[in-house]
């Protein structure tokens, strides 16, 4: 078989459950694992996020959108080239990969009958669930349904920790989707989002009166690096200093925002934030802001 993955998540979990051999272009965002750094790239990103902050890109992307323009581009002629006999992909958010429609028309246009599988996760159990999609799709359901297995152990492992506290911390979390369900599982309270709620805009004074004690920056796109620098974007804001709370950052491109096999990860290093003191050592992938 051969795969076209136009996700970062779906790159991931097909090399997860063994049928990384079988792709043969993924995204430009496909960073993990090593080898699919080196498989040809099937998309490039319409909009240069070098060196911008989140508020400078979050307005360049909203422009784009209104202006019914996509945020990425797919190299159709490459596409055609490689022959897919597969194409993974999303409808979950244009802000994330190429529209589903975009794909659609490209995968007409490759003639034949090219299936695409549109991977909608919204809960830790649903990212779970796609593994084993993606299993039954070619050919791996047996090595799907042992990652399936880790990642539920993984999870249950996190829940079995001693409490965070007396009560659940007030958790902010600067994300969405399946982020307020792993706050609960690692032991917090999300106070800005509901679990199975997609992600949505929430204003800074919302942040403000929900009194977070903990807040984790996790910029969607951006590892540990950027996400200490978008710290910039909350300090000047009325009522920053006097949130008080613990402000922790972390790797949201690799262990939050992708809904793939090391979100089991992302759950543990959002336990140890919520149960370590400031200034105490955190697991690679976090870091306190304050």
């Amino acid at each position: 078989m051969r795969i076209a993955s136009l996700l970062p998540s779906a790159t991931e979990l097909l090399f997860a459950i063994g049928a990384g051999p079988e792709v043969v272009g993924v995204t430009h965002e496909c960073d993990f694992p090593p080898q699919a750094e080196r498989l040809p790239r099937l998309t490039s990103s319409s909009i240069d996020h070098t060196g911008q902050s989140c508020a400078t890109i979050d307005r360049h992307i909203r422009g784009a959108l209104h202006s019914g323009s996509s945020i990425y581009r797919l190299d159709e002629e490459l596409l055609a080239e490689l022959r897919p006999d597969l194409i993974v992909t999303q409808e979950l958010c244009e802000v994330c990969a190429v529209a589903y429609r975009e794909v659609e028309v490209a995968a007409r246009r490759l003639g034949g009958d090219v299936p695409v599988i549109s991977l909608e996760p919204e809960s830790l159990e649903g990212i779970v669930a796609t593994a084993r999609v993606l299993g039954e799709a070619t050919g791996h359901e047996r090595e799907a349904e042992a990652l399936a297995v880790r990642m539920r152990e993984a999870i249950a492992e996190v829940e079995a920790l001693p409490p965070a506290g007396a009560a659940p911390p007030a958790t902010a979390c600067l994300d969405g989707h399946w982020v307020p369900e792993m706050v609960r599982r690692a032991g917090g309270r999300d106070v800005l989002a509901s679990e199975g709620e997609r992600s949505r805009e929430v204003a800074w004074e919302q942040v403000v009166e929900a009194a977070p004690e903990v807040m984790v920056l996790m910029p969607c796109g951006f590892g540990l690096e950027r996400s200490l620098e978008s710290i910039l974007d909350l300090t000047g804001r009325p009522g920053f200093a006097g949130l008080g709370c613990r402000i922790a950052a972390v790797d949201g491109s690799s262990y939050f925002n992708r809904p793939g096999p090391r979100i089991v990860e992302g759950l543990r290093l959002l336990a140890a934030v919520l149960r370590a003191e400031p200034g105490s050592p955190l697991p690679e992938g976090a870091a306190w802001v304050l």
